[in-house]
């Protein structure tokens, strides 16, 4: 069975997220829309967008908890609405919606496997977050022992319902801008397939960019030390499944 949603985690992108909503609902996706704790003036357009028909669902958390928490809140809700699977894109425009159909046949030949995005970037994209992103590669290449994850910072992916949320059940995963490394970090690790697309990335659609440099890349840090400790627990059993 495959039943796929899209989950949209959304703050503040009230100039760009209509269009995201309408370019997934070419192609027949549902969407939830989770408003991650947003201003008066991004709210009253999510409200707008779910009041348009039963395409969509509209999650409101209390207050602005990061993007990691509001993609968990959707996921655990496609679950909950018995869905099988749900593509996550970005709210601010930066993923390529004409992709979105290429990324749902990849899942539906490959249910089991995470199918994930695999960015190719414009030239708006600010030099520190790309050295920043080679770093991040370099840090998942150490913590999983391989090559597997070319880019583990890419937020346009469909997620296989089940193994995510028994992930999420299992672990306390970060709540912000880590979270998209750290879940395939620890998919990795559980022996989860993955598969990767090309897809092009803008920076960003909307001129609104939530990366907060030293906040988030605090918070990356902390997430890479855990996972480092985390890598060298597990490192018998990734030297083993290497081996075999």
């Amino acid at each position: 069975m495959f039943d796929p949603c899209a989950v949209i985690p959304v703050f503040d992108h009230e100039r760009a997220v209509a269009a995201v909503v309408d370019g997934l609902g070419k192609v027949g996706l549902a969407c939830i829309l989770v408003d991650d704790g947003s201003g008066p003036a991004c709210s009253r357009e999510l409200d707008r967008i779910a009041s348009l028909g039963p395409g969509v669902t509209l999650i409101r958390l209390p207050t602005n908890s990061g993007k990691g928490a509001a993609v968990a809140a959707g996921l655990r809700a496609a679950q909950a609405a018995g869905r099988t699977h749900a593509l996550q894109v970005d709210a601010d425009g930066q993923h390529d919606l004409s992709d979105a159909a290429r990324f749902l046949d990849e899942a539906r030949r490959h249910p089991q496997s995470l199918v994930c995005g695999r960015p190719v970037f414009d030239d708006r994209m600010p030099a520190s977050r790309h050295y920043g992103r080679y770093l991040t590669h370099a840090m998942v290449w150490l913590n999983t022992l391989s090559f597997d994850i070319p880019d583990s910072m890419c937020g346009y992916r469909v997620y296989p319902l089940e193994p995510m949320i028994r992930l999420l059940d299992s672990v306390h995963i970060g709540s912000f801008m880590a979270f998209d490394i750290e879940v395939l970090v620890r998919l990795h690790w559980a022996g989860q397939p993955m598969r990767w697309l090309e897809t092009r990335v803008s920076y960003p659609a909307d001129g609104v960019s939530h990366f907060r440099l030293w906040a988030d890349n605090l918070r990356i840090t902390g997430m890479h030390t855990r996972l480092f400790l985390g890598m060298l627990r597990r490192l018998p059993m990734i030297l083993w499944r290497k081996l075999t």
